[in-house]
This record gives C-alpha cells, structure tokens and sequence, in this order.
C-alpha cells in the first residue's frame, strides 16, 4: 500500500502484519504527517522478515523507516519528541531515498482465494486470514479497540462461519507433527476471535475459564474446545489451568490426535505483546519450529513478556510462565534458562546473562491484563 504525498521525495517504510493493533496505531500516526508512507505486509510478504529482522536487530512489527533512518516499533514512534519527528519528516520530504533504504516486495502475491478446500492445512490457513482481514477492518483507528458487533454483521463473517463447517470434514489421524502444529494454532487463534464475537470477551480468570472450556468446532469428527487444542492438543494432554483432570481421558478417541510432547513454544503463537507482535499471524507447516522461535523471541522482546532488573539481580516475566511453569523445565533455574536459550541477541540478552552468571537471581512474574479490547 503505497500513500503518495505532494513533493516528498522520500518515503516511510513501515514493515507490519494483518491485524496487529499496534501496526495500525503507528500508520494512523504516520498518515497525519503527510509523507508517502509504504505499508509491506510480512505475512503476505514472509521473505522478508529475515532482513527486517537483520536491519532492526527485532523480531517485532511495526518497523519503522523514514528513508533509511529506523525509528523502531509504535512505541518508539509515539514516544519522539515533536523536533525530532519534524526532522525526520524534513528528510522524507527533502533527501532523495538512498541507495540502503529498506527493501519493498519484488511483486504483490495473489490473494488466497475463499473457495471450497479439502486440504487441513489450507482450510486453517484460510479461515485465520479470513478472521484476520475481518479484525482489522473493525480494528479503531488508534488499534486499541475492536468493534465486534460490527464484524459480526459483516457479510465475510457469515462467508467465515460457512466455511468453518468444512472443519468437520478434515481428516486428523493422517497430519504429522507440523501440520499438527500449524492447524491447531491457527484454529486456535481462530476460535478465540469467533468466540468472541459470539459471547463477548472475557475480562476475567473466571470468564476466561467459561469461555476456554464452551467455545468450540467440530473437527474431523469430534467436538475440540479451546482448552481441548491448547492442553489436549498442542500441550500433549495436560492438565490446564484449575483442572483436575487431563482433557483427554485414554478411552476418548481425541487422544489420537495429541501431539506426543509438550509444546512450550506454543504459548507465544496463541498471544501477542503489548508493545508489539511476532511478524507472523498464520502458520504454515512449511518452518513451522523456526515460525515459532520468531513469536518467542519476539513476546520475549516486549517488556510485559520478559523484565531483567540487573540492579535487583531480578528477572520478572509473564504469568504465562508461571501458569506453565512445567512447561519450561518447572524450577525456576529452567525457567530461566529456556528464556535465555529462546532470546534474540540484544542488550536485554546481554543483561540476563550477567544477573545469571552473578547467581541467585529472582524471579517474579508481571500482572496481566485482562481488560477488554471491545467498544461495547
């Protein structure tokens, strides 16, 4: 998506995905300065997201350019101080694009089209990008809100739950461990929008607990709830949160289809930062283990995923990992040094190890936010 401004001759480049608030936030900020300004979508566009990654040094989106110049993600775009964004507006408007400005794709890819498909991979593919193109169109102008009873009188929404009741038709026993993988996390993600837009958002432990245990679809044959995918599926049928029981008792033919082994990385591709999200929101069975490295690394580069206070000799990190601590090696040791093993190299890297290598480190775990995202 280019945006053409009189005169400028230069460009903002924002690197983004479908359906990220935050995306959204920057480029609304970004279309009041009046400068061309070139949206490149990541998930149409994943060749990419090695070289952004290799000139940002994050896996996070948006990344943001003005010429050459790399401003950072929303939150160091918000945080400029007026002169300096003034600056960098001059440069667009005044200096040519440099020969080392950020590379746009070398041709648009086709859109997926909405048709009938048989193929588990295709079907989860589609009905996530599906739900993601409905997400951002009802996404606020700031992307700090949603407006589901507007999506859910959308002609695509009734198209969506269409072609959601193919999901009974896809065959399980037959996918392997990736197309496991990359199925049930869009599914997942899937599930979770739908659900809402059905009953409404969860705003706390309780109501989150109704919803994960009711919100369902029928696939290949059987009944999968949210907490069924996430624990029963993708966790290699463990007990979840305030659960006294294993999802899938030995008799229950769903047992047939749980992954053999716990997937810690799965946390990170069913979330997303608050500051900003992995450039990946459908996955693909393809590189589905390095997919899912990227949303680790990228969750634990925002601050409400992983804090390291090397003054304390503290490290504060998500209730995620302490609601699947088990998941992580259980003690705290583990713990921290899964998260040291899953980071991208940065100075917040750099940090842990020294509060490491110092020895009795703390670990504590940040609050979570269980406001709601709706605007009703």
């Amino acid at each position: 998506m280019e945006e053409s401004a009189d005169k400028a001759v230069g460009r903002v480049t924002v690197y983004s995905i479908q359906g990220c608030p935050h995306c959204l936030q920057a480029k609304a900020t970004l279309k009041k300065l009046e400068v061309p300004v070139c949206d490149v979508d990541l998930g149409r566009h994943p060749e990419l997201r090695a070289t952004v990654k290799e000139l940002t040094g994050r896996s996070t989106v948006p990344q943001i350019f003005f010429n050459n110049i790399h401003v950072g993600g929303n939150d160091d775009l918000q945080k400029l101080a007026p002169e300096e964004l003034q600056r960098l507006v001059s440069v667009v408007k005044e200096v040519p694009l440099p020969a080392d400005a950020p590379p746009l794709p070398e041709q648009d890819q086709s859109e997926h089209e909405a048709g009938e498909t048989d193929g588990a991979g295709e079907l989860s593919l589609l009905l996530r990008e599906m739900i993601l193109k409905l997400f951002s169109e009802h996404l606020s102008a700031d992307g700090k809100s949603v407006d589901y009873k507007g999506m859910s009188a959308n002609p695509v929404f009734e198209r969506y739950c269409e072609l959601a009741i193919q999901l009974q038709r896809v065959e399980l026993l037959s996918l392997s461990r990736e197309e496991k993988l990359a199925f049930f996390i869009n599914i997942y993600n899937a599930l979770v929008i739908h659900g809402a837009l059905r009953l409404g958002v969860p705003t706390n432990i309780w109501q989150r607990y109704r919803f994960f245990n009711y919100v369902s679809y029928l696939i290949g044959g059987e009944v999968f709830t949210l907490q069924d995918i996430e624990n029963g599926v993708l966790r290699g049928n463990r007990k979840g949160l305030a659960q006294f029981c294993r999802p899938f008792s030995k008799t229950d033919p769903r047992l047939q289809v749980a992954l053999p082994h716990v997937e810690p990385l799965i946390h990170f591709a069913l979330n997303c930062g608050a500051k900003g999200c992995p450039p990946i929101k459908t996955y693909t069975p393809q590189d589905i283990d390095s997919q899912l490295r990227t949303a680790a690394e990228a969750f634990l580069e925002n601050d409400d995923g992983c804090v390291v206070d090397s003054g304390k000799g503290e490290v504060r990190l998500s209730q995620l990992f302490k609601w699947y601590k088990a998941d992580f090696g259980s003690t705290d040791e583990n713990l921290l040094n899964w998260v040291l093993e899953h980071m991208g190299d940065s100075p917040k890297k750099t940090s842990l190890q020294g509060v490491l290598s110092a020895g009795k480190t703390k670990v504590t775990f940040l609050p979570y936010d269980w406001s709601s995202n709706s605007t009703h």
